[in-house]
């Protein structure tokens, strides 16, 4: 990735055009400007003013190609009202009551209504018609030009009649948010109803089963530790925004977009622990990895664009290693044993590392762009790669000179990937509109398509593997997606 944030646009600036791609909740009063061999997008709304700089000019062609997705989406959703229509804020737009009568449950969706709660009937399009439009016009952001052209001849062709999870509810009170249009792991469940999710600025624990939303940390005024540990910044931040985050038994990690993280234990008061990885201008936290060692000592990783990777011990709230690599790192994975390391990032070759070393031990050929997404199979012999040429790569590490099987998106690039805690499913979703859940037993040739409408701000399976969660970021229709495993023998809807 190329993107930071500026406080105020560069001076001798001229105005053009805009890229969507960035929150729904700024308005489309935008500005861009192309000063040097550097591209600025202004973002204003009433409350916000952000700036968004691109460090090389060869990024305004595929930021084009998406500025063509974005207006003709935009003239849709403007005159139709379409998902994507309306306005957001910083404050709900509805009320608890009234997002209450727009949810959609299980018994409803057997009668017909959609799952969203849009209604078809009243609009000037059919849903089947507006699905043609979206696979036909989607532009897919690519850094390498025409790479999901390319990739598609290596992909396997799959059964689509999988049904794995059932449709429970859509929660229209649990909307969440996204600040980077290419990082989408923020989502994450800790139960089969309980799941955590951002909002604007700030994570909310959401309860399926009381459809009661709190809020368990706000980064938009001031954050500091009332912990003292060694390293930890006292000072804390200031407005954090918040780029990644990530929950594992009871311990929450958020990154930042000037390489900040804020750690905090769901069950304790306050923030815990914060720092940040580097001062370097490119600092943007890309991607968190929460893990317990062998030894039992709760770890995480911190996936940054400066090319680093930074191992940090929770027991005793320290760094304990710090990897660099030739490129960004956009995402990593520990495996189950510990012993190995995913690494992708801004280049097609992806890394297997020793996770002690640093030291390669595989380069993973195959993808045709950047990757952004990667996750082990629980066996740890066999793990997923997701990369914007619209392709996930599944690889066994006994041969890693080719990858197993190459699984196809529809309109985009495969932005999060996540196995089932059983090993039985792994669910990748695109940017927008779709998640497949395939059936590794099947060897990934029978999968399940959930199809919506709306961004995809992450998904999670709860650790039960009984639920999958799905956020969806839309002006108008943001929500939570709830699922539910099938079963030989159902729970009633009303009980669960």
């Amino acid at each position: 990735m190329k993107v930071t944030s500026l406080s105020s646009p560069p001076s001798s600036s001229i105005p053009l055009f805009f890229y969507v791609g960035f929150p729904n909740h700024f308005s489309f009063n935008i500005h861009t400007y192309i000063y040097s061999v550097s591209i600025c997008f202004q973002i204003t709304s009433a409350a916000h003013h952000n700036y968004i700089h691109i460090s090389h000019a060869d990024t305004l062609i595929p930021f084009m190609q998406t500025l063509i997705n974005a207006f003709i989406l935009q003239f849709h959703q403007d005159y139709v009202k379409l998902p994507g229509a309306g306005s957001d804020s910083d404050v709900d737009e509805y009320d608890y009551m009234s997002n209450k009568l727009q949810d959609t449950s299980a018994a409803q969706a057997r009668r017909g209504k959609d799952i969203q709660g849009i209604q078809w009937e009243r609009l000037s399009i059919t849903r089947e018609k507006y699905r043609q439009t979206r696979l036909e016009q989607y532009k897919n952001y690519e850094n390498i030009p025409h790479s999901g052209e390319g990739s598609e001849k290596a992909c396997k062709v799959t059964n689509k009649t999988g049904l794995f999870y059932d449709f429970r509810q859509n929660s229209r009170s649990a909307r969440s948010t996204i600040l980077h249009f290419q990082l989408r792991n923020l989502v994450w469940a800790t139960s089969k109803h309980d799941v955590y999710l951002m909002s604007h600025f700030s994570v909310f624990h959401w309860s399926s089963l009381k459809s009661v939303k709190t809020e368990v940390l706000n980064v938009s005024g001031h954050v500091a530790p009332c912990e003292k540990h060694p390293g930890s910044l006292l000072e804390g931040f200031t407005q954090t925004q918040v780029s990644t985050m990530a929950i594992k038994d009871n311990l929450l990690v958020a990154g930042g977009f000037q390489g900040e993280l804020i750690c905090k234990y769901l069950d304790r008061p306050g923030v815990c622990y914060c720092s940040r990885t580097t001062y370097d201008e490119n600092a943007i936290t890309n991607a968190l990895d929460i893990y317990t060692t062998p030894s039992g000592a709760m770890h995480f990783t911190a996936s940054n664009n400066d090319c680093g990777v930074r191992e940090f011990d929770m027991e005793n709230f320290q760094m304990t290693k710090h990897f660099r690599f030739p490129w960004p790192v956009n995402h990593t994975s520990i495996s189950p044993d510990g012993k190995l390391l995913i690494v992708v990032g801004d280049n097609p070759v992806g890394l297997l590392v020793d996770s002690r070393s640093g030291k390669t031990v595989a380069s993973l050929f195959g993808h045709l762009d950047f990757s952004f997404a990667s996750a082990w199979h629980p066996d740890g012999q066999t793990f997923a790669t997701g990369n914007q040429d619209k392709t996930c790569r599944v690889w066994d590490i006994r041969n890693l000179s080719k990858s197993v099987t190459a699984l196809k998106g529809n309109i985009g690039a495969i932005r999060s990937i996540r196995y089932s805690s059983d090993g039985r499913f792994m669910a990748m979703a695109e940017p927008a509109d779709f998640v497949h859940v395939f059936d590794v037993n099947s060897g990934y040739e029978k999968e399940q398509e959930i199809d919506f409408f709306g961004e995809i701000s992450g998904t999670s399976f709860s650790p039960d593997t009984e639920s999958l969660f799905i956020g969806v970021w839309d002006r108008t229709y943001g929500s939570l997606l709830e699922l539910g495993r099938r079963r030989k023998h159902f729970y009633l809807d009303s009980l669960i």
